[in-house]
């Protein structure tokens, strides 16, 4: 059905909740994960986190790894499946819409090469950018064939991941991401590039993600969320914590891994459950919306805002944490526990809410949404 908005970007008032705050929340979570990877001067140890020794610092990264570490991600792609099929459903022609969908991925790409090569190489733009251009050639597929290709999906998803993270013990040398732990800024400029080709390795779970969520759009789930939606609230988030708390106690000592195999498994299933945790997560807000409604107060409102400047807020956290915590600028990557690390995290995270919940009372949207709605839309 094509909806009387035509081709263009949805305004405030015609946005559903549940995604936007979604998003708002789940940011919280994108900066504890991001922020682990810039700690460094320490031998790592599982999926390279640094290896912990005060009950404090252990105990914050085992949780880290249990509830956020390959759980946001899928989320936010989640998200923007069902994102792609809401700008499909408006579209004025089959045309039109597909070339505004390819122009928004493309986009994106860009302003992921931007973010990986000035800040951040773990950057998820670029990767959302590639999931777009697969997903415009699966916008007519049939429903049960986006499900089979989810589901097939999976089984690279644990194959890379136990690839990628089968080393059991200590290392003093980081195996991802070495732009963090160098202290020579124009070394971590030439390296960043390079580390940035790598991260969809990483983030093969997205796919799956994408692809469920861009079904679940086609139903308006997190606009009306049933019985499916229920049961993925509470069975995601418990898949999720069961599959990932392994890890998340071998990494911190709390319990013996074994060997590379057993560390292999692990992951494995670390990483699939890690995407029943995403979509789980999502539902559980939609059910929060829902419950909702229109009685928002300050936090929701707040929360939705920073939802709706996602990038924009995803972006700053890049610039707080690259400010503050490498080896060549501030360096306190190098000094401070997982525990701190966390603290910060969530405080740099209440302040992007802050900066969105002002950006709205003002009337403005997020710069880098604005930019890149320009780009795509190439009108309003």
């Amino acid at each position: 059905m094509v909806s009387t908005l035509g081709l263009r970007p949805v305004g405030e008032g015609e946005r559903t909740l549940a995604p936007d705050l979604a998003r708002g929340v789940m940011l919280a979570l994108i900066a504890v994960a991001n922020s682990a990877l810039y700690l460094y001067g320490r031998p790592y140890g599982m999926r390279q986190h640094i290896i912990e020794h005060d009950l404090p610092d252990r105990v914050a990264t085992a949780l880290t790894m249990t509830l956020v570490d390959g759980r946001a991600y899928p989320m936010f792609a989640a998200l923007f499946g069902y994102g792609m099929v809401q700008i499909w459903n408006r579209r004025r022609d089959d045309a039109e819409g597909r070339r505004v969908l390819k122009r928004r991925s493309l986009w994106l790409l860009v302003f992921g090469a931007v973010h990986a090569v000035l800040l951040f190489s773990g950057d998820v733009l670029g990767v959302y950018g590639l999931l777009g251009l697969g997903l415009c050639r699966l916008l007519r597929v049939r429903d049960r064939t986006l499900l089979v290709l989810a589901g097939v999906w999976l089984v690279p998803v644990a194959l890379l991941s136990a690839l990628a993270y089968s080393t059991p013990r200590a290392t003093a040398e980081r195996s991802i991401f070495w732009s963090l732990a160098v202290e020579d800024p124009l070394a971590a400029l030439a390296l960043r590039p390079f580390e940035w080709v790598m991260t969809p390795v990483g983030m093969t779970g997205v796919f799956t993600a994408a692809l469920v969520g861009a079904w679940a759009g086609r139903r308006e789930l997190l606009a009306a969320p049933g019985a499916l939606v229920r049961r993925a609230a509470v069975w995601g988030p418990l898949a999720g914590a069961l599959g990932g708390l392994p890890v998340g106690l071998a990494a911190t000592g709390f319990l013996e891994a074994g060997g590379p195999a057993a560390v292999m498994a692990l992951n494995a299933v670390h990483a699939v459950s890690g995407i029943a945790a995403g979509l789980g997560y999502a539902a559980l807000i939609a059910l929060l919306a829902r419950r909702i409604g229109t009685r928002r107060g300050r936090l929701v409102t707040a929360l939705s805002a920073c939802g709706q400047r996602s990038m924009t807020s995803y972006l700053l956290q890049s610039v707080v944490f690259t400010a503050l915590l490498p080896p060549y600028t501030i360096g306190l990557g190098g000094s401070l526990g997982s525990a701190a690390t966390v603290a910060l995290a969530v405080g740099t995270w209440a302040a992007t809410v802050a900066a969105a919940e002002s950006m709205r009372r003002a009337g403005v949207r997020g710069p880098a949404e604005t930019l890149l709605r320009r780009l795509a839309y190439r009108h309003g």
